[in-house]
């Protein structure tokens, strides 16, 4: 079997494995170059592809080769500039993805770091009417100095968005072309852009970057054909190296607005500029979006920031906090972070204003305070529960039926969250101890009140128990 033919058939094994989209994104491209003395040498086509590889799918990939060729008892990647085979570059890959590269860490940081160059920038106002352009000293960017790579929380739900980013910083132009960002509202997406742009401006002050909200760009463009320098305003974009535009969905519906700005993408990603976009829907989902415009997005790399977990909220707010050099106990954070689960500019807002009630009043910012502060913003948003929706939540919590929970037996994998449901169907619904055991098949009071002591013990002792328990009520309460 010839190198072609073993790796052929190892890709046809792992694609079975993957999503499609992970497969094209991380095997586009890929050759077995080599093996030899139980190594496998694999060609990839950049670094990106290479970490990712290694770090990632190196055991998916080692188990392919092995089932072909068992001698095969260890792989490396190397980044190869062409294929061996056909003699071609590769293609820089251009897919939607959801898969991402570990975080590359960088102690240097770039918050106060900031650039004034002397460079031409156009004056769309009404003052004035010449048609050069002005030059003066500026911060060209519109970039926000507080917005890094560095204090960006990296977590699943947004690991591949901020590995994208990284990448694209390092390599304008070259590796995904547009980069496309998609999410809610207030999950990190303007963090993320605004980071590729103040790192372009750390290791490349030369470069011209422009930082601008899609509503901005239309404002812009509407004063420059106002006052007859719409020539200006086309060639103060094109000669951007870096051009993000935030927000991109409220170009929908802006003919004139969307032809001048397809012309100003066409023109920067001909000479390979890079074009960075965010959006709070896939370019798919945004209406009156002319097709051209559809296509030019979704020919580069799409990717989406998903709701963070409490994992990440909990590591979020501890970021701020530290950032800030604040005091506020560990258990109230928490109940921030279980409690606000949808937004993280939310999150911080909730930070702030326990951190500022507590200053204000002189009190300290622990679990207490911290829940009466926060009480008529949480009323808000908590779910009303019920029992059906408690023996639903802890069935599949613990993946385990509804009936082997009303059973007679004593097996762990049932018996421990039988006594979790027993203990909050009393504790978050005050239901009667009686009513309990009559619900799992008629058991006895006080087999219920000992589950309920047992519970209510192990969560002061067992962070496993304790985490559980959480987990389970922000289910409850906040998850749809």
């Amino acid at each position: 079997m010839t190198h072609d033919d073993l790796w052929k058939a190892v890709l046809g094994q792992i694609e079975l494995s993957l999503s499609k989209a992970n497969f094209i994104t991380w095997f586009k491209n890929t050759n077995l170059l080599e093996v030899s003395d139980g190594k496998a040498l694999i060609g990839v086509p950049n670094g990106f592809a290479k970490e990712w590889l290694e770090n990632k799918y190196n055991t998916h990939i080692l188990k392919a080769l092995r089932t072909l060729d068992p001698s095969i008892q260890s792989i490396r990647c190397t980044i190869s500039l062409s294929d061996p085979h056909t003699n071609q570059q590769p293609k820089p890959i251009s897919r939607s993805i959801d898969a991402a590269i570990p975080r590359n860490e960088n102690t240097e940081t770039a918050n106060s770091f900031v650039r004034k160059k002397l460079i031409e920038k156009p004056s769309f106002s009404s003052e004035g009417t010449s048609v050069s352009l002005q030059k003066e000293v500026f911060h060209e960017s519109s970039l926000n100095s507080r917005y890094t790579f560095e204090n960006y929380i990296v977590a699943e739900n947004n690991e591949l968005a901020h590995a994208a980013c990284h990448a694209v910083s390092q390599n304008l132009g070259m590796l995904y072309n547009p980069l496309f960002i998609y999410g809610g509202v207030g999950l990190g997406k303007t963090h993320l852009l605004q980071s590729i742009g103040n790192e372009v401006m750390r290791n490349h002050p030369e470069k011209r970057i422009k930082y601008i909200t899609s509503e901005r760009f239309t404002t812009e463009l509407v004063d420059s054909i106002k006052n007859q320098k719409i020539d200006i305003f086309k060639e103060y974009y094109q000669q951007m190296d870096l051009l993000i535009i935030d927000d991109v969905q409220f170009l929908s519906g802006r003919e004139k607005t969307q032809n001048e700005f397809f012309h100003i993408f066409n023109a920067l990603y001909q000479i390979n500029k890079q074009i960075v976009i965010s959006s709070d829907r896939p370019p798919k989902a945004i209406g009156t979006l002319e097709e051209r415009l559809r296509s030019r997005f979704e020919g580069g790399m799409i990717t989406d920031i998903s709701q963070p977990s409490l994992e990440t909220r909990i590591a979020i707010l501890s970021s701020k906090v530290q950032e800030k050099g604040l005091s506020i106990d560990e258990d109230a954070l928490r109940f921030i972070a279980q409690n606000i689960n949808q937004n993280v500019r939310e999150l911080e807002g909730a930070l702030n204003r326990v951190i500022a009630y507590c200053d204000f009043r002189k009190i300290p910012a622990n679990l207490a305070n911290t829940e009466k502060i926060l009480v008529e913003l949480l009323e808000k948003n908590r779910k009303n529960i019920s029992t059906e929706s408690v023996f639903s939540t802890i069935c599949e919590y613990y993946s385990v039926e509804h009936e082997d929970l009303i059973k007679k037996g004593r097996k762990k994998e049932i018996s421990h969250p039988r006594q979790v449901l027993m203990y909050i169907l009393r504790q978050e619904l005050s239901t009667p101890f009686s009513t309990i055991g009559d619900m799992l098949g008629g058991r006895d009071h006080t087999t219920v009140l000992h589950a309920f002591e047992k519970i209510n013990k192990e969560k002061e002792t067992s962070p496993k128990i304790k985490e559980e328990l959480n987990q389970i009520k922000e289910r409850l309460y906040y998850i749809s």
